[in-house]
């Protein structure tokens, strides 16, 4: 009986040992090391896709950081710029910029006006990429193939392309879907109608990640999309009655349409992982971090969360047909109506669109730590599956 009960003693002691030693072995967990990022999405991380093939995105964007044009809609740094520096990796360049360009921790297949469903429609007309994420996914399976093959040349081309290792070690970072939603409501959908075609969406995104799955993607890391209804561009151009206004100046209908994209990419993420058993998965919540950023900019030190900081005239300081950088000729001369505020480091917003690098840096380190990921591994921890 003794003898029992000291068995019965020692095995308690030995489970209790173990349950509170779990933290520590999850903790004792060792940083990813990703040797490269593969990048897609729209203008949220173009790194100089759109401006490669359509013309560089003008002064003054990148003012802030690299002192003229960088083929960013921004005045400095993106959110992926500063997930490439945390990791230890250069900025990432676009698969289509051919001068300058790096690829050996990368590529990025990013285009502004990218869209993951492709749209009936040129950029002239809408102002949407005709590279959508399919073309993006051929453009990478192109690039995995050829690179490789390349590489084996030696010489420059061994230090400029990446190894074949990389590919199945490498990041895979996905930022998607606003302009799905935009394009429905600036065709004059409903919000019901827009809602319809949002599964399909999701469909095709889910495609398009067992692809990269089945080319040696394992690790993904997946933003969903922000809050649409409180950027200028949508409020300039959609209108809605002001009681549908929220008291942060947002419109309601069309981020409540963003969450419910959210929510059923959220579900598509959670599908992947069961379909994808040896891949690691994360959710980003993107939307709340920006939402918080806009709804209490000034708590964040953001004087003016709604205002753009570059354009001309109207409520939001934003006009479709002289935007930022937009010029008029006026007594023969050339004038600068679509100037840069003077600080903007204290708006949110840089043209209307897109969101300045002050903020874009506010979105990557409240992101960084995991609080906002599901699992809710850190970046340097995504490798890992939960």
């Amino acid at each position: 009986m003794a003898s029992d009960l000291s068995s019965t003693l020692v095995i308690t002691i030995l489970a209790i040992s173990l349950v509170n030693l779990t933290p520590s072995l999850v903790l004792a967990r060792k940083p990813c090391h990703f040797p490269a990022i593969f990048n897609f999405g729209d203008s949220n991380s173009d790194t100089g896709g759109l401006s490669a093939a359509f013309g560089q995105a003008p002064p003054p964007n990148g003012l802030s950081y690299f002192g003229g044009p960088a083929g960013r809609y921004a005045d400095g740094r993106l959110v992926i710029d500063f997930i490439a520096q945390s990791l230890g990796l250069p900025y990432l360049s676009a698969f289509l910029d051919s001068v300058g360009s790096n690829f050996s921790h990368g590529a990025n297949f990013a285009t502004a006006g990218s869209t993951i469903r492709p749209q009936n429609t040129t950029l002239h007309q809408s102002g949407f990429s005709p590279i959508s994420l399919n073309v993006q996914y051929y453009e990478f399976h192109d690039f995995h193939v050829r690179s490789q093959v390349v590489r084996k040349r030696g010489g420059v081309y061994e230090t400029l392309l990446p190894k074949e290792g990389d590919f199945s070690n490498a990041l895979y970072t996905f930022d998607i879907g606003q302009n799905d939603l935009t394009a429905g409501y600036f065709l004059n959908m409903s919000t019901d109608e827009v809602k319809a075609y949002v599964p399909d969406v999701l469909n095709q995104f889910q495609t398009i990640i067992q692809y990269i799955y089945s080319q040696g993607g394992r690790y993904f890391w997946i933003h969903n999309t922000g809050p649409v209804g409180c950027l200028p561009y949508v409020l300039d151009r959609v209108p809605v009655l002001a009681g549908q206004i929220d008291k942060y100046g947002c419109a309601s209908p069309f981020n409540e349409v963003a969450q419910f994209f959210n929510q059923g990419l959220k579900k598509a993420v959670e599908q992947l992982r069961k379909d994808l058993p040896h891949a690691a998965s994360t959710y980003v919540d993107v939307y709340s971090v920006k939402f918080s950023l806009i709804s209490q900019g000034r708590k964040h030190g953001f004087n003016q969360p709604l205002r753009a900081c570059c354009g001309h005239g109207g409520k939001y300081n934003y006009n479709k047909k002289l935007g930022c950088g937009g010029k008029i000729y006026k007594h023969g001369k050339e004038v600068l109506l679509g100037a840069p505020c003077k600080d903007p480091c204290t708006h949110v917003n840089w043209d209307g669109v897109h969101f300045t690098q002050a903020a874009n840096q506010y979105i990557f380190e409240s992101l960084v730590g995991g609080s906002f990921s599901d699992p809710p591994n850190p970046l340097n921890m995504a490798c890992h599956r939960n």
